[in-house]
């Protein structure tokens, strides 16, 4: 009986190390897709902070995205709307573009200061961080343009 116990304690441990290695070896996965999505934007990311204060200078609106690196929706809207030449180019033009990564302090904050549940998230905001704007997603680039 004792060599079966500790045959099933080593299968277990065997187990669980393989299964914490597979979740790790995912999370990298899905940070690299994540990243190549956020690259492909060719969008000038700038944390909140560094979006309001250029806001501040330049008069124009913020467009805050909150989004998670490892999240499939928020990569399809990467590549598919925001890296949409017309798209990127409107923001460029008419906004100061904030990337907010969910699991941040930065993101928490954002959050809460505006009662948002989930991601990905847009938001149209003053200077000042208050909203001026929800736009709701869309991976259609003609609508996400029609609801900026």
């Amino acid at each position: 009986m004792a060599n079966i116990t500790k045959s099933s304690i080593r299968s277990f441990a065997i187990v669980a190390v393989v299964a914490v290695a597979a979740y790790f070896i995912h999370v990298e996965y899905q940070t690299r897709l994540g990243q190549k999505a956020i690259d492909a934007t060719g969008l000038e990311l700038h944390t909140l902070d560094d979006a309001l204060a250029k806001s501040k200078e330049s008069g124009k609106p913020v467009l805050a995205d909150l989004s998670a690196i490892w999240c499939p929706s928020c990569r399809r809207l990467d590549t598919e709307v925001l890296a949409n030449e017309a798209v990127r180019t409107k923001i460029e033009s008419d906004y100061i573009f904030a990337r907010i990564e969910y699991e941040s302090d930065e993101g928490a904050a954002f959050m809460e200061r505006h009662n948002l549940r989930g991601f990905p998230n847009l938001l149209i905001l003053d200077a000042n961080g208050n909203k001026l704007k929800d736009v709701p997603v869309t991976f259609s680039p003609s609508a996400f343009l029609a609801r900026l």
